[in-house]
C-alpha cells in the first residue's frame, strides 16, 4: 500500500478537487483506492457525500464513524493503551474507492499530538501510540479493502496534525497555483519537510513498543501540479507567466535542496506533474451531479463546449494519475 498526500500550507490551490479526482481516477484505473480526509475542514468528505448522510456521520453526541472516531480512543488512552490498530469505518464509494471520513473535531487533536511529539523523545509508549494512530488507521483500512493506494488530503497549515499526518505519508504532491503567496509556502514547506523527516527519523529510532506499526516518515517529494485559475494555460496573463517561470527555480531549492539547478521552465520541468486547467465551467455542474467533472454526461447538462470540456478534463486526470502512479512506484494496468 502506498500513501500519498497532497499538501501545500497555502489555501486556495485546488487541492482538495485535485485528491477527489485523482481518487476516482484511480478506480477508474482499476486500483482498490482509499481517499483519507485529514483536513478538519472536511470538505473531501463533504464533496464526496451528500448532506443526508453527513448528518448521520456526524450526530451531536460522537462520531464512531469518521477517522476521528477512530482514533479517538488513542487521544483520550492513559497509561499504556492495548497495542491495537484503531478499526476505522471506510464509507464505501464504489467497490474500488473507499473514504476514510472527515471530522472537524480532528483540529482538537492538536494540542494532543504535539505533547506527544516531545513525549516520544523520552521514549514514552504512549507518545508512539498515539503518533502512529492516523497511519494505523490508513493501513488498517486498506488492508480491510486490500487497498494498494491511500490518497490523503491535509490542511493548509504546519500545524502538529499536519505533521503527524504527513509522516504517514511515503509521498507528497504539492499543489501550486502560479502566484505569489504559492512561491512564499513553497519556500516554508520545503525546510519544513525536511525537519519533520529528520525529526521522526530520530523518534522512530526510539521507538519503545514492540510490534507496534509506526508510520514510514519518508514524505519524498514526488513533484508539483500547478493549477490555474481563471487563466486559460495557452494564454497565460502576464502576472502569471512571471510566477510560473520562477517555480521550478523556487521548487529545486526549497523542497529538493537543490541550490544549483539549471534554470528551466514549467513545460519542461522534469518534477513539474502537471498544469491543470480549472475547468471551472464544469465544476458548478459536478458539484450539483455529486460526482467527478470528467463523469459527467449530456443528463448532468453537459453538452456541446462541456460535453468536450469533460473529455478533455478526463485526459488530463488520466494522464496525471499514470505519472504520479508511475513516480510513486504504484503499478497500473
Amino acid at each position: 500500500m502506498k500513501t500519498i498526500a497532497f499538501f501545500n500550507n497555502k489555501s486556495g490551490v485546488g487541492k482538495t478537487s485535485l485528491v477527489y479526482h485523482l481518487a476516482w481516477m484511480y478506480a477508474e484505473l482499476g486500483q482498490s483506492v482509499i481517499a483519507a480526509d485529514l483536513d478538519p475542514q472536511a470538505n473531501l468528505t463533504r464533496m464526496f457525500l451528500e448532506d443526508d448522510r453527513l448528518e448521520q456521520l456526524w450526530p451531536e453526541d460522537n462520531h464512531p464513524d469518521t477517522l476521528f472516531g477512530a482514533i479517538q480512543p488513542w487521544l483520550e488512552g492513559a497509561g499504556d493503551v492495548a497495542a491495537q490498530s484503531p478499526a476505522p469505518h471506510v464509507e464505501d464509494i464504489t467497490p474500488e474507492l473507499g473514504l476514510l471520513v472527515g471530522d472537524l473535531r480532528l483540529s482538537s487533536a492538536e494540542d494532543e499530538l504535539s505533547r506527544q511529539w516531545s513525549e516520544a523523545l523520552d521514549r514514552k509508549p504512549r507518545a508512539f501510540r498515539v503518533l502512529s494512530a492516523l497511519w494505523c488507521a490508513i493501513a488498517e483500512a486498506a488492508r480491510a479493502r486490500a487497498a494498494t493506494l491511500a490518497l490523503i488530503d491535509v490542511g493548509p497549515n504546519l500545524g502538529a496534525l499536519n505533521r503527524t499526518a504527513l509522516i504517514a505519508a511515503q509521498q507528497v504532491v504539492i499543489p501550486l497555483a502560479p502566484d505569489l503567496y504559492s512561491l512564499q509556502g513553497l519556500r516554508n514547506l520545503g525546510p519544513t519537510l525536511r525537519r519533520w523527516q529528520a525529526d521522526w527519523a530520530e523518534r522512530r529510532e526510539r521507538n519503545a513498543v514492540p510490534g507496534l506499526s509506526i508510520p514510514p516518515g519518508a514524505m519524498t517529494p514526488t513533484g508539483y501540479i500547478v493549477m490555474q485559475h481563471a487563466v486559460r494555460l495557452d494564454r497565460p496573463v502576464q502576472a502569471y507567466a512571471r510566477w510560473l517561470e520562477r517555480i521550478p527555480g523556487v521548487y529545486c531549492d526549497a523542497v529538493l535542496d537543490e541550490r544549483d539547478s539549471p534554470s528551466v521552465s514549467v513545460d519542461k520541468d522534469p518534477h513539474c506533474l502537471a498544469t491543470l486547467k480549472h475547468y471551472r465551467s464544469l465544476m458548478p455542474l459536478a458539484q450539483e451531479a455529486h460526482k467527478p467533472m470528467f463523469f459527467l454526461k449530456s443528463a448532468d447538462g453537459a453538452i456541446g463546449a462541456h460535453a468536450a470540456a469533460a473529455q478533455e478534463c478526463y485526459r488530463d486526470f488520466h494522464t496525471l494519475a499514470r505519472r504520479i502512479a508511475d513516480r510513486a512506484g504504484v503499478a497500473l494496468s
